[in-house]
């Protein structure tokens, strides 16, 4: 087992509990962060699906001086310091029941695995931790997600031209443009003290990029959104979200979905000014 594999597997199995109280001003934060005009929300409405990523700032409440050069925590969940660069891969959420504003929340996060192999641009640690979210009436929802470590870049940050090109058929599409401006306010509004979200200069002369990325969970809620306008009234009991390129501020984005036959699931799409994929997903309904 190399050093990587001995650090990670120290955690692996280890678990953290967080309490919350749901409230209101999460919501409206993000609805206004995200141009949402939704009715001010108040004791007792749910938490829209997908938005459990607003209560218990994973993976804690480190300090300042606790944040390390790119402002992740480097004191909670391992941190190999010969991998300094994490993207959000991927996701798997279930909606059990929702979150309502007032209730009093318990999550609990373990560290599930982590797999170390060797990616176009070096040594990668994929790591998964899942998310186990409850009130008194019981579980409200399950979130797994795929975290990536990576080696510094080799010049290879800006890979839009290629991978998987877009469906030419969606029946749902819809151009939006994340500025930069909405990355700060989604940063705040998360805790998400990650510097590749808001500083230009860090994003672009340290890790090689060019521009600000937008967060994975930043993205995945446009689709999760996207699919639930699209189902109004209908409950939707899954979203799941593949990141396949990086994607970035101030670049038209086209927000593209489809439902499958049946119509409980739709396939789900973002998608760059290049026309490839930078983010799939699918949600469910009841």
């Amino acid at each position: 087992m190399g050093d990587t594999e001995e650090l990670f597997a120290k955690y692996v199995g280890r678990k953290k509990e967080f309490e919350e109280l749901i409230s209101a001003i999460q919501v409206q934060r993000m609805n206004v962060t995200l141009d949402r005009e939704e009715p001010v929300p108040k004791d007792g409405d749910p938490v829209p699906p997908g938005w459990h990523h607003l209560y218990f700032a994973f993976p804690g409440l480190p300090l300042t001086r606790e944040l390390g050069r790119d402002g992740r925590n480097i004191n909670e969940w391992p941190v190999d310091p010969t991998l300094p660069m994490r993207m959000y891969a991927g996701s798997r959420a279930r909606f059990h029941r929702p979150l309502f504003i007032g209730d009093k929340a318990r999550c609990v996060s373990e560290l599930v695995s982590v797999k170390v192999k060797q990616g176009r641009s070096g040594k990668l640690a994929i790591s998964t931790y899942r998310h186990t979210m409850s009130t008194a009436a019981g579980v409200a929802t399950v979130d797994e997600w795929d975290m990536v470590d990576r080696e510094e870049p080799k010049g290879e940050g800006d890979n839009r031209s290629s991978g998987q090109m877009a469906p030419s058929d969606p029946k749902w599409e819809k151009i939006v443009t994340p500025t930069s401006v909405m990355l700060f306010r989604f940063s705040a509004v998360t805790f998400n003290a990650h510097r590749i979200h808001y500083d230009h200069p860090y994003s672009t002369d340290v890790e090689g990029y060019p521009g600000l990325l937008l967060h994975g969970p930043f993205t995945a809620t446009l689709l999760c959104d996207f699919a639930r306008d699209n189902y109004p009234g209908a409950t939707m009991t899954g979203f799941e979200m593949r990141a396949k390129l990086p994607l970035f501020s101030d670049r038209p984005l086209r927000i593209m979905g489809r439902p499958r036959e049946g119509g409980k699931v739709c396939d789900l799409w973002a998608v760059t000014s290049e026309n490839t994929v930078g983010m799939e997903a699918f949600a469910t309904f009841a």
